[in-house]
């Protein structure tokens, strides 16, 4: 059956000589992974690649059949024309980054519109926003409220924060209680939004550092999770 479905492209592999295998987290069923047939066979065919380009916002009408692990596609367009996410090598750095963090924690064949609309309209707001260095750190840190593991919010006067129970706490319990400038900036973007993040004022060294304790959090409360190939490509572009 053909059905129109708004999807954020998380990821592409080339299957056999000439295929190509896009992997979607889409509006309305969750992860959805597509198979587009013979489209690296010309060069004509392989213009339809730049629609699947990583984090790409597309319109796509599918023939989904239950019970297959890989659906076909008619007709796609973009939702969202990007002006800067894939020309920006900052931005493009970001959307390497999260999309690979998103192909990896993004697993249900599921409905969840809250999560969808979060992804478009952080991306949107990404694309159109000229001080952007901490946006990563923010996206994250809000993800963890979709993922079940979003640290609690009481307690924010305490000196540290467990990263294994994700609460704050008055004294130190261990290997994975943080403290010091990592606590500090866990305090202020647990407070704020997107449009607040300019107010963040933080050295490369300490984005460094509080985004490798982020992914630690990650590991912890998501079985299978690793660190993204593409993070040395990030720390290098925003060092």
């Amino acid at each position: 059956m053909l059905t129109k479905n708004n999807s954020i492209v998380l990821s592409k592999l080339k299957y056999r000589e000439y295929d190509l295998i896009v992997k979607c987290y889409t509006q309305n069923r969750g992860i959805v992974s597509y198979i587009l047939r013979g489209v690296l066979k010309s060069k004509k065919s392989q213009t339809k690649t730049v629609y699947f380009q990583a984090l790409s916002q597309l319109q796509i009408e599918e023939n989904f059949k239950p019970n297959q692990s890989l659906h076909s596609i008619k007709e796609v367009k973009l939702n969202y024309i990007y002006k800067s996410l894939h020309t920006n090598i900052f931005k493009s750095a970001i959307v390497l980054f999260l999309s690979e963090i998103l192909s990896n924690v993004l697993k249900e064949e599921e409905k969840n519109e809250d999560l969808y609309h979060f992804i478009e309209a952080t991306l949107q707001y990404l694309d159109n926003e000229e001080h952007f260095a901490n946006f990563h750190l923010l996206f994250l840190l809000k993800l963890t409220r979709y993922l079940g593991f979003q640290p609690e919010n009481l307690n924010k006067n305490y000196d540290y924060f467990n990263l294994e129970s994700g609460i704050f706490e008055a004294s130190n319990n261990g290997i994975y209680s943080i403290s010091g400038e990592n606590l500090t900036l866990l305090k202020q973007l647990l407070g704020i939004n997107f449009d607040a993040l300019s107010t963040v004022k933080i050295n490369a060294k300490q984005r460094q550092e509080f985004l490798n304790m982020l992914l630690f959090y990650f590991e912890l409360h998501l079985s299978g999770f690793k660190k993204p190939k593409s993070l040395k490509v990030l720390n290098d572009v925003f060092h």
